[in-house]
């Protein structure tokens, strides 16, 4: 009679857990992300319970929890899920392209193009209008990325990411410093650009939402395009192009990529940190190392972390509330510091 030696008994079983994990981990993040939805409408200055928040939802009329749930809560709800998805995305898109784990969406002068480019609409035009400064914030986002990335690929050696990041920081400490200036003899453009800086979903409205949606979209589309090759670029220059990769058509699409996802997030909701970092050292955590499974799964972790930051916001200060930018910082600056010492001790 044949036995199975302990080691393979481990090994198979192993593997087993490794294939039921996606199944695991997808069925807790869609039950999550329904409880988090449920709470974000339920949850705020007019409280409602539980049941009244479900059929406010399902039940569209004139009743007060109806009003309250879909002309108050969902527009900040799905705006949470729209941030979340992008910033999660583009963090993943962000340390692949990279191949630096460390990396994040606000390393390209995304975020700090779009703040200089609001203060300048507020100091300069009197712009006042959160529907009009997305756009100043949107061209500031894509004209920063672009800037990036032309310096990063002049006379740099193809798989030399850390001119990418390099130039990046390097922009960001640069207009960081115009912001400042501007707003320290501004004192009515400090005063607007103090609450766009901080990261919020609150009061925002669906103009906003609706302006940035196709570039989430069609940054979301270019993410896909590019996930195939994300695996191959782990493993360095040489051995993607000896796959059959196309090197420079990806990292064109990878660029794009993050500079529309973070671009638009940072113009609806200011400047939201350590979204892109977290989740996907969690989702590493979780599934392993497969950039496809960590891209897919990203879309769902994303929304989970954003809504749920901006749910605790809304309870830990009561009467008043934490901006998610604030709680998303919490979470995300002990992450950074272990993941640090944990680099540092290897």
């Amino acid at each position: 009679m044949k036995t199975s030696s302990p080691g393979l008994v481990r090994g198979s079983a192993a593997r087993r857990a490794r294939r039921g994990a996606p199944i695991a981990v997808l069925v807790a993040c869609v039950a999550a992300l329904f409880v988090l939805v449920l709470a974000s409408v339920a949850i705020g200055s007019n409280p409602l319970s539980l049941g009244e928040a479900w059929r406010g939802l399902v039940h569209v009329d004139d009743s007060r929890a109806s009003i309250i749930v879909w002309q108050l809560r969902m527009p900040r709800t799905a705006l949470a899920i729209l941030v979340g998805v992008a910033l999660a995305v583009a963090g993943v898109m962000m340390q692949a392209l990279t191949r630096n784990p460390l990396a994040e969406p606000g390393l390209l002068g995304v975020n700090a193009g779009a703040a200089f480019a609001v203060v300048m609409g507020i100091s300069f035009l009197g712009i006042t209008s959160t529907s009009i400064l997305v756009w100043f914030a949107l061209a500031g986002a894509g004209a920063a990325a672009g800037f990036v990335y032309v310096i990063s690929v002049r006379r740099s050696r193809p798989g030399d990411h850390a001119r990418l990041v390099l130039a990046g920081a390097a922009l960001s400490a640069s207009l960081a410093a115009c912001t400042g200036v501007i707003t320290m003899f501004d004192t009515d453009a400090f005063s607007s650009y103090r609450f766009w800086v901080i990261g919020s979903v609150a009061d925002r409205g669906l103009e906003p939402l609706f302006a940035v949606l196709p570039l989430i979209i069609t940054g979301l589309v270019a993410a896909a395009i590019t996930a195939p090759a994300l695996n191959a670029l782990a493993l360095g220059d040489e051995q993607a192009t000896a796959l059959g990769v196309p090197l420079p058509l990806v990292r064109v699409l990878a660029f794009a990529s993050i500079a529309l996802l973070c671009g638009a997030a940072t113009a609806v909701a200011g400047p939201i940190a350590f979204v892109g970092l977290v989740v996907p050292h969690a989702l590493r955590l979780l599934l392993g190392v497969d950039q496809r499974v960590v891209l897919a799964f990203s879309i769902l972790a994303g929304p989970i972390l954003v809504l749920g930051s901006d749910i605790v916001g809304r309870v830990v200060a009561r009467p008043g509330e934490l901006e998610v930018g604030i709680v998303t910082a919490f979470v995300g600056a002990p992450v950074l510091i272990a993941l640090i010492l944990r680099k540092g001790t290897r």
